[in-house]
């Protein structure tokens, strides 16, 4: 590191909608920034609406504790990243439940901030298993923040 650098190696990549970041913390493991997007609205048909973002970089695909900042107000989320292997989907992306949110967000450039990866990334057999697997990951979400 030279001097005048920042203590974290940092990059964005040059695709449009996604700024991305690496940092080298244990309180921040990734952040990026997107443009939210229509899924297929599969999360909020499971009773879990997300904030899509298709990323261009590759993050270790799984759950993550995280943030979400939206117009500069921060909400505590569990962060999908990957393809999502139960519904055979191709697209790498982010797929984030911000707690205690409701607005519409399509369309609107959202911050995430990845804190600790809760499991890795898994194909369902059935939506009741994933549901129950969702609602234990918001239970692990909650936790990590002590909310």
């Amino acid at each position: 590191m030279k001097a005048g650098e920042p203590p974290m190696a940092s990059f964005f990549v040059a695709f449009p909608y996604v700024q991305f970041s690496r940092f080298d913390t244990m309180q921040e493991m990734f952040i990026y920034r997107g443009k939210v997007r229509q899924g297929a609205k599969r999360g909020r048909d499971l009773g879990f609406p997300t904030a899509n973002i298709l990323l261009h970089k590759k993050i270790p695909e799984g759950i993550y504790a995280s943030e979400v900042f939206v117009k500069g107000k921060k909400y505590f989320a569990a962060t999908f990243v990957g393809k999502a292997e139960t519904f055979h989907e191709k697209d790498y992306k982010s797929e984030s439940f911000l707690l205690d949110f409701s607005d519409n967000l399509y369309g609107k450039w959202i911050t995430v901030r990845l804190h600790k990866n809760l499991r890795g990334n898994k194909k369902f057999a059935h939506a009741k298993d994933l549901i129950q697997q969702m609602q234990e990951d918001i239970v692990q979400t909650k936790k990590f923040f002590k909310l």
